[in-house]
Order: C-alpha cells, then structure tokens, then sequence
C-alpha cells in the first residue's frame, strides 16, 4: 500500500518537479485571476473605503485637536488678562485704601491737636478767671484786715467805704511795683 502512495506520488514523466504541468498552470492562473477580480472588485473598494474613512477621522481628530489647542489658548491668554487686571485693580484698591488711611489718621491728628488747643484754651482761660476771682478776694481780705488793723491802730473806725478802696488799691498797687520790680 505505501508502495501504491508513493508511485502515485512519483511523476510518471521525467520532468521537473518545480514547473508545473501546462493545464495545471492554465487552472491556477484562472483561479488566480477569478481572486484577484474579486479582490479588485469587493474587497478592494471596502478597503479603500474603511482606509479613507479612518484618515478622514485622524485628520478631522487632528484638525478638532487644533481647534481646540487654539480655542484653549485663547482662553489662556483671557484668564491671563483676567489675572493681570485683578491683580492691577488689587494694587489700585491697596494702594487706595493706604492713602485713605493715611488721610485719616491724618485728618486724626488735626483732629486731635485742635482738641488739644481747645482744652488748653479753656484751661488758660479758667487758670485766669480762677487767679482774677483770687486776686479780687485777696484784695478784699486784705482790704478789710489792713482796715481793722489800722482802724485798732488809730483807735477810731475807718469804715469809709471810698476811702478804704482807694487806700487799700495804692498799697496793693505799690506791693505788686515791688513784686515786679524784683523779678
């Protein structure tokens, strides 16, 4: 039985064994050609197709992905302005505030020293006033202590009211001349 195989196997004509024989060469080549049609006529076309398909989508992927790149720099370059006018319009406000601030402590100040002069004011006022109403007391004590003094001195009562101011406003005058003289 293999012996059968093997003769069957064996090419009866002496030829060689890579060329094929005229009608199987025929066979093949027409099968080849009915694939190729097929190939050229089915597939091919749905292979073209599917190809400019997924370029089509790579190239409207990369042109989407510019749009985009384009459209989110421009929101950079927004944001970016955005910031930079906030932080200008920060400055401004800060450096508003500071002058505020500084005009009113200024304003404060004035404020405060007017107060001060006021009450200055109104404590010379009331120091003169207090040393007037002092000094007419004093007169008046001293008026009436020179008087009964010398009234006990003299022996009789120097009671005119008249004459009693007029001596008593001379020696004060002549006690404040001294005064005044040794300073």
């Amino acid at each position: 039985m293999i012996a059968n195989l093997v003769q069957l196997a064996a090419p009866e004509k002496g030829g060689n064994p890579l060329l094929p024989e005229s009608p199987e060469l025929l066979v093949g080549t027409i099968a080849f050609a009915i694939v190729f049609f097929f190939f050229w006529k089915k597939l091919l076309p749905n292979i073209n197709r599917v190809l400019e398909e997924r370029r089509a989508a790579i190239e409207g992927g990369i042109e989407e992905a510019d749009a985009m790149k384009v459209e989110a720099q421009g929101v950079l370059e927004q944001y970016k302005a955005q910031l930079a006018e906030a932080r200008h319009e920060a400055a401004r406000l800060r450096q508003e505030a500071q002058e505020q601030g500084a005009a009113l402590i200024a304003e404060m100040r004035a404020e405060g020293q007017r107060q001060r002069e006021e009450i200055v004011a109104a404590g010379h006022t009331q120091i003169e006033a207090d040393r007037k109403a002092a000094a007419q007391t004093l007169r008046q004590d001293v008026g009436k202590l020179a008087t009964e003094l010398a009234g006990k001195l003299v022996g009789e009562s120097l009671e005119d009211h008249a004459r009693q101011s007029r001596v008593i406003d001379r020696f004060l005058d002549e006690l404040e001349e001294k005064a005044e003289a040794t300073r």
